[in-house]
């Protein structure tokens, strides 16, 4: 089988995504989003996201199935997220996989998220070239990875040590008074700011840092700096520049992401960069990735912004390949795991 027709389900946070491939052609890519349930409490709340994935569940399924023109029963198999993300936002997506999977007869693949977004990619670029260099960035990860056969493995290269650039975006953001969620707010206000007003820190980029950590990431550093920055104009009656702390900030943010992605890959000799999750959103980080990538050449893929944000097309995108490959399905018992390593592709 080369063209597996095969339907993904997403709920490791606060969308409800449901995607139906076939083979790298994208059928439908229906999503059902909770942010603005939790947009007043500055972040998502586990209890709240679980209850919308059961209200959105059925509806979002029915509405892929119409989109891609397709019966239930008309896919090879189901392919759902089984980690890392909430447990309970998990576990919904999980049952409900487990249900469809058992009611139609078809194989299930619990699949990892992270992986799930590298994945995505080949529904508008093609087939992964392997090897690759993976940078993942999201709300709750930062990772380098070095990926041969995603299916059956990726290998850690580095990773974050507290806060994400995803979750330092929502904290300035926060911080700024600009709202949640703070990567595409700061993304905004930085386009009429000054990348360059204020010098805020590199994290984990001087020599002694490199060392040790020469491939992860902490950006906890800086999301303090910009709050005693904008602490100090406050205590002095000075007006704080948003838009010129949002641009600088994104700037630091982006530069460490960039420098470090390209050291991976030219320590590796590999020419290929894919970068996913939501912070690939960012329209700086294109920018500034595909500048000096070519500079080295070194090619760069990012999906479409839509594809970078959680959603089931890049499950299903994952679920395919695996079929294609041939991997073994999960049984019907799989666990959902809100913890689950980046080295376990497939449950």
């Amino acid at each position: 089988m080369t063209e597996p027709l095969v339907l993904g389900i997403e709920t490791s946070c606060d969308e409800t995504g449901v995607g139906i491939v076939r083979g790298h052609t994208l059928l439908a890519d229906a999503v059902a989003s909770s942010v603005d349930e939790h947009a007043r409490f500055g972040g998502v709340v586990p209890e709240v996201a679980s209850r919308a994935h059961l209200e959105a569940m059925v509806p979002t399924i029915e509405r892929a199935c119409e989109t891609a023109g397709i019966r239930p029963y008309d896919v090879d198999a189901i392919a759902v997220t089984s980690g890392p993300g909430l447990a309970g936002a998990l576990l919904v997506g999980v049952a409900a996989a487990k249900a469809l999977a058992f009611a139609l007869g078809k194989p299930i693949y619990g699949v990892n998220h992270l992986a799930a977004h590298v994945a995505v990619d080949q529904l508008e670029h093609g087939p992964l070239p392997e090897p690759a260099i993976a940078m993942l960035v999201s709300g709750g990860h930062s990772s380098l990875l070095r990926v041969t056969d995603l299916t059956a493995g990726v290998d850690p290269m580095g990773a974050t040590i507290d806060d994400a650039a995803g979750e330092a975006f929502d904290k300035v953001a926060r911080l700024l008074g600009l709202g949640f969620p703070g990567g595409p707010v700061i993304d905004r206000e930085a386009r009429s700011g000054s990348s360059v007003a204020i010098d805020f820190p590199r994290g984990l980029t001087a020599r002694h840092d490199l060392e040790r950590h020469r491939f992860d990431f902490s950006f906890s550093g800086l999301k303090t700096a910009v709050a005693r920055w904008v602490e100090a104009r406050e205590r002095s009656g000075e007006p704080v520049p948003v838009a010129d702390v949002a641009a600088s900030f994104q700037e630091a943010v982006c530069d460490v992401l960039v420098r470090k992605a390209l050291d991976a890959a030219s320590s590796e000799g590999i020419e290929d960069l894919v970068i996913g999750g939501g912070v690939a959103a960012n329209s700086r980080l294109r920018v500034m990735a595909e500048e000096r990538a070519a500079g080295l050449g070194i090619r760069v893929r990012v999906p479409r912004p839509g594809l970078c944000t959680d959603n089931g097309a890049m499950v299903a995108a994952l679920g395919a390949e695996m079929v294609a490959r041939g991997r073994t399905p999960s049984a019907l018992d799989l666990p959902a795991d809100s913890s689950q390593p980046i080295t376990s592709v497939l449950v």
